[in-house]
């Protein structure tokens, strides 16, 4: 099946390769010869009707969905028989694994229904919404070309948009309307607020300077202001999170205390007290926000715990995030955990636990609901340990 000839310059965020094969099609398809054709690895350039479009997605999210359930239920049942205690981490991991996989091939059949854009945002189709403060939005001014992108995608962007309107309210800092974050397209939204409660909790010993390493919305920098900490350097490699840390940050007041700095890990300097919340689970991310979720190879928690040691004042402490996730997916133990810390020449002062609040620890059909129902959020407060040999 050949693709047209002229077709839109392709857009997708995660940086996946355009379509091998596209065509054309409208009103007239039907969902089950869509999904035949995107399971084939076709791609669909709408030409219709552009509700027709989202209830067309919505069609073909409920199949793909069934095929998830089956091959991740089926590869549960079938391990829950045989699994002894010890086996559990490792089958909890294929488990893992296998959903991943699942959803990730879900994710590639559904991005397979493309929408064209105008070279100023808009939707050349019946019926379209104006999504262009969308788009400016997420990626800024238009290039001056036409465009195809995922419908799928599209409708996240639009998503995003309307969190970033609306806010999240974060309760431990202060009162509404001005206790909101307002995340920004691709930019991990602090829905999940236990983790944002154990820094609001945790006494500061010494309030003078502290560092935020990997700022996201600017939630935490701005928490430690508002707990009284004189100067906060916060502290991250995304665009698009500095940008959103610096407008909310401005937004709450507390700007003139932070400066925000675009380098990985830690500033040039030492402070008093370090605070990262990194990705809770080693896995390879697959679209950019997923950044977020997933650390591959825990590399950006072995990062802070290798370098903490060098830019803590010598009675300062270092404030871990950390959820233990990957500990009952069998993906990372509290072993290796504590080895790390260790050898980062650390020792924990005290760990802080709190449970869960969110959905899905009480979501039964999930396959990974006996380690979602498991989870607990800690911070781990970490000091440099007296006698260190450096190996």
């Amino acid at each position: 099946m050949q693709s047209p000839p002229n077709l839109p310059q392709w857009r997708c965020e995660s940086g996946a390769p355009a379509p091998k094969r596209v065509v054309y099609r409208d009103d007239t398809l039907s969902a089950d010869t869509a999904y035949r054709l995107m399971c084939e690895g076709t791609a669909v350039l709408w030409q219709g009707d552009f509700h027709n479009a989202r209830q067309l997605l919505r069609a073909l999210a409920r199949r793909t969905q069934k095929s998830v359930y089956k091959k991740s239920t089926q590869h549960r049942n079938t391990h829950q028989r045989i699994v002894t205690s010890a086996d559990k981490p490792i089958d909890t991991a294929q488990t893992f694994h296998l959903h991943r996989q699942a959803l990730g091939q879900r994710a590639r059949v559904l991005g397979l229904l493309l929408i064209p854009l105008d070279a100023d945002y808009r939707i050349p189709l019946r019926r379209a919404p104006d999504i262009k403060d969308a788009c400016l939005q997420a990626w800024g001014p238009p290039s001056g070309d036409a465009s195809m992108v995922s419908l799928r995608e599209l409708l996240g962007l639009v998503g995003a948009y309307e969190w970033r309107k609306k806010g999240v309210e974060i309760p431990a800092l202060g009162k509404p309307p001005n206790n909101r974050i307002f995340p920004h397209y691709g930019v991990f939204s602090p829905l999940r607020g236990e983790y944002i409660d154990l820094v609001a909790n945790m006494p500061i010993r010494d309030k003078t300077l502290a560092f935020d390493i990997g700022v996201g919305t600017g939630v935490l920098s701005a928490l430690l202001v508002k707990r009284g900490v004189q100067r906060v350097i916060a502290t991250d490699q995304d665009p698009r999170a500095l940008a959103c840390a610096r407008e909310n940050l401005e937004r709450l007041g507390v700007l003139p205390k932070i400066e925000i700095v675009d380098i990985d890990l830690f500033p040039n300097s030492l402070a008093p007290l370090i605070v990262c919340n990194p990705p809770w689970v080693p896995a390879r991310p697959t679209s950019p926000i997923e950044h977020a979720v997933y650390d591959e190879d825990s590399k950006m928690l072995k990062g802070f715990l290798t370098g903490l040691r060098a830019h803590l004042t010598p009675e300062g402490e270092g404030w871990l995030i950390l959820s233990d996730l990957a500990e009952h997916l069998g993906l990372r133990s509290r072993e290796t955990l504590l080895h790390w810390i260790d050898q980062g020449g650390l020792e924990v002062l005290e760990s802080k636990d709190i449970k869960p609040r969110h959905g899905k620890t009480a979501d039964t059909e999930d396959p990974l609901h006996i380690a979602r129902a498991a989870e607990v959020t800690s911070l781990w407060r970490l000091a440099i340990k007296k006698k260190f040999n450096g190996t």
